[in-house]
């Protein structure tokens, strides 16, 4: 009788383990996991930026406006209280990055003014702010890539059998994550260039 009884819970608990039970557990560690990436990159900008206004200050002191925008840009993002229920509130993501596309927007206006200055565009300390700068925009691209990628396969499996049966019965408290949108006007059209 025991070795029965031993037979059929082995039995039960290879069916369970191999029939998704632990994926949307899984996976939601996954989304959480890119989501601190995220975060991590977004970090790594917002402290390079008073580095970065500091130099171009010291160059084109006149252009006070844009090195105003760019401080109270990073000022709002770090204001944004970041913790986990930002992906499980759609109004706190969007808020989240809205002040990011900000930062965004005021550190490329901050660039366009970087041009009338020659001398600044070969500053050494300049150069390499804004290499790191440009890096740190390129590993957020990636870092929002993988928690899109991470969202896609958590929102996917809640949504698809077996692991709808799983959702309902055992995981209802987890909710379909966020995902990023574009928050600038036109996103997804080519801006025109014209060299006039």
């Amino acid at each position: 009788m025991n070795f029965w009884r031993a037979f059929m819970l082995m039995w039960l608990a290879v069916s369970l383990a191999g029939c998704g039970i632990n994926n949307i557990p899984t996976y939601d560690e996954q989304v959480k996991a890119a989501w601190s990436q995220v975060q991590n990159q977004y970090q790594r900008r917002a402290d390079l930026v008073p580095n970065l206004v500091n130099t171009v200050q010291g160059f084109a002191d006149q252009e006070r406006e844009v090195l105003v925008e760019v401080t109270e840009a990073r000022s709002k993002v770090g204001s944004i209280q970041m913790d986990e229920s930002i992906l499980d509130d759609p109004e706190k993501f969007q808020q989240f990055e809205q002040a990011q596309s900000q930062l965004g927007s005021a550190l490329q206006r901050l660039m366009v003014v970087v041009e009338r200055y020659p001398d600044l565009k070969s500053n050494q300390n300049f150069l390499t702010l804004q290499a790191q700068l440009e890096g740190t925009e390129n590993r957020i691209a990636v870092a929002r890539r993988d928690y899109i990628q991470a969202v896609q396969q958590y929102n996917t499996e809640i949504r698809t059998f077996p692991g709808r049966l799983w959702h309902s019965v055992l995981y209802s408290e987890l909710e379909q994550r966020e995902n990023f949108e574009a928050t600038t006007e036109n996103a997804d059209q080519a801006p025109s260039v014209n060299f006039e």
